[in-house]
């Protein structure tokens, strides 16, 4: 058997860094047809480098076959929408952005941030590899082409004469195979003054916090702001600032410029990140190889606690169908013995049912028919807007479960 060698630096990935078993591709939503057919189930193995610490999953899904068809809607969340609007109204104030600029977003879905710019008379486009999702964006009115970005894609825009002034990429990063690749691609696009942001999860609060139900197979890495300073410089690009935000239980966003920019200069928060990262013991191996039993102490607590709510004979239902949720649902074997359905606001899962476990998907108006006691919180990162959303569960004592990165009842 060949070796597996790490896609950034081709160095051995001898170290397990989590394994969940095996899963469906967490976003393969089943109809009723498809439940007596075979479902495929890959190993679920992410590892890590001892040379550049990036942490990546095993191989088993084709970007094509996982994100041909996507069920994945940006602008089901309007807590996402409300944090796309704020960063265009920044982007807009610390970059001068106008007419003459050229937006360009990478991975932009259903042209949920790009709108905002649009409003303001800025040019955009958006590069979205789901066509059913690209299709919605092109409805909108917002320029969209369906197809992977890569450098080889770039080389074709720059060829047509675009390059972008901003450009975007909102939790894309961990969802490229290459990412050597995708960066280059970044680069080529991007003007000589011009500014990439990228957002992604942070494998950090990732590894603090037990937030294992991030690891499916659509993602590829996991990134350390150590390793993507070190894939980025790589491509003589510059990461001259880094914030840390709240979205999906803590992400970064970065902005970089080509090496060559000297009009940007580092930040004081690149190198606080740095030190951060350091002190919590980003660059030492054995940091990564204690997660795997953590994972195993977060299954064990959310068991016991559905198990103690069944005996007790409470009624137990999932909110939402996040591809987060498919992860934690398979690897803790929990089915339609602990919870009974789950509802999500996004049309193209209801009537479905979730991948692997088969709980049958719901418009939320089903919580108001049935009255559980529990509703189990799959996408736990925007509990403060389902809570919200939900509000009237405590008309009947019905309480929130949250699984991560501890079970907490609301």
């Amino acid at each position: 058997m060949t070796p597996l060698k790490c896609r950034f630096c081709s160095a051995p990935l001898s170290h397990v860094f989590a394994d969940l078993g095996v899963s469906p591709l967490a976003n393969s939503y089943l109809t009723a047809d498809e439940l007596n057919q075979v479902e495929p189930f890959y190993p679920l193995r992410v590892r890590v480098c001892d040379e550049c610490f990036l942490v990546q999953a095993e191989d088993f899904g084709s970007p094509e076959h996982i994100f041909s068809d996507y069920a994945y809607f940006s602008s089901y969340s309007e807590s996402w929408l409300e944090h796309a609007r704020s960063y265009v109204e920044n982007m807009v104030e610390r970059f001068p952005l106008s007419r003459a600029s050229q937006v360009v977003e990478v991975a932009s879905n259903d042209g949920y941030l790009l709108q905002f710019f649009a409003s303001k008379d800025i040019p955009v486009l958006g590069i979205e590899p789901a066509s059913n999702v690209a299709e919605v964006a092109v409805r909108k009115g917002i320029p969209t082409r369906s197809t992977f970005f890569c450098e080889e894609r770039a080389r074709q825009l720059v060829a047509e004469g675009l390059q972008a002034d901003l450009l975007i990429g909102n939790n894309v990063l961990a969802h490229v195979p290459s990412t050597t690749d995708f960066v280059k691609g970044l680069k080529r696009l991007l003007k000589p003054r011009g500014v990439i942001t990228m957002e992604f999860p942070h494998l950090l609060r990732l590894m603090a916090e037990s937030q294992f139900d991030t690891i499916y197979h659509e993602h590829f890495s996991y990134f350390s702001f150590l390793t993507v300073e070190m894939i980025f410089k790589q491509q003589e690009l510059t990461i001259f600032d880094v914030e840390e935000l709240p979205t999906h239980g803590g992400s970064l966003r970065i902005y970089a410029c080509h090496s060559t920019d000297r009009s940007k200069e580092v930040g004081q928060a690149v190198q606080l990140l740095i030190q951060k990262e350091i002190a919590f013991g980003m660059h030492r191996p054995e940091t990564y190889l204690s997660f795997a039993e953590r994972i195993k102490e977060t299954k064990r607590a959310l068991l016991e606690f559905l198990i103690r709510a069944k005996k007790e004979g409470k009624s137990i239902v999932g909110y939402g169908a996040p591809a987060k949720g498919n992860t934690l649902l398979n690897y803790c074997g929990i089915r339609t013995d602990f919870v009974d359905y789950t509802v999500d606001r996004n049309p193209n899962k209801q009537g479905r049912f979730l991948p692997g476990t088969h709980i049958p998907i719901y418009h939320p108006d089903r919580i108001r028919e049935t009255r559980p006691d529990f509703l189990l919180v799959l996408p736990w990162n925007l509990i403060g807007e389902i809570k919200e959303q939900m509000a009237y569960v405590s008309d009947w004592g019905g309480r929130f479960v949250v699984p991560i990165p501890e079970v907490a009842v609301f």
